[in-house]
């Protein structure tokens, strides 16, 4: 890729190509680069990230931070059950041809033994939603990682088929892999 765009540098800086076509070669390099990146990540037996999918929170009043994102931030309230909980909305993406759109869920911490009355806020986990979600192949895939899979079928508001494992990263982060089981698939429900 460096002697590509080093090659590419040099016909526009000798007066072999326009400053648009730099751009528009630079354009293409990148492009085939990021393909060329997925497939490698597909074929390692990686998963391709699609989009952030939401990030939970767990807060002393789940009130206060839904207003200031709300306010602050513009996010839209989704759902709110009006005691613990609201999910806030945000972004607007193009995703395999669909709308995404990703979302904070927040809501009030709950104490445990021998914690504080007040826990701490925290980010519980992050959520990213991965292409061509097969949940066996998902799973053996985190299985062979040396990752414990934690299956959460089931998902916000009304997404249908919407599955995910939870597991945790070398840090110790909660990550949520999420996806949509399609026909075929052992978690699939026909609606």
């Amino acid at each position: 890729m460096e002697t590509l765009i080093s090659q590419l540098l040099k016909d526009f800086e000798g007066g072999k190509m326009s400053r648009r076509q730099l751009i528009q070669s630079l354009a293409l390099a990148a492009l085939a680069g990021s393909a060329a990146g997925g497939a490698a990540a597909q074929t390692g037996g990686g998963f391709t990230t699609t989009h952030l999918d939401h990030i939970s929170y767990q807060v002393p009043d789940y009130r206060r931070s839904r207003d200031f994102y709300a306010g602050l931030m513009g996010m839209s309230v989704v759902d709110d059950n009006g005691k613990d909980y609201c999910q806030l909305q945000f972004g607007d993406s193009q995703v395999a041809g669909a709308r995404a759109r990703a979302f904070l869920s927040v809501r009030n911490s709950q104490p445990q033994a021998g914690t504080p009355a007040t826990p701490a806020p925290r980010v519980d986990h992050v959520a990213f939603k991965i292409d061509y979600w097969v949940t066996d192949r998902v799973k053996a895939e985190l299985e062979r990682r040396g990752l414990k899979p934690r299956l959460q079928p089931g998902g916000p508001g009304d997404t249908p088929n919407y599955v995910s494992f939870h597991v945790t990263d070398p840090d110790g982060f909660e990550v949520q892999i999420s996806g949509i089981a399609a026909p075929g698939d052992s978690l699939y429900k026909k609606a």
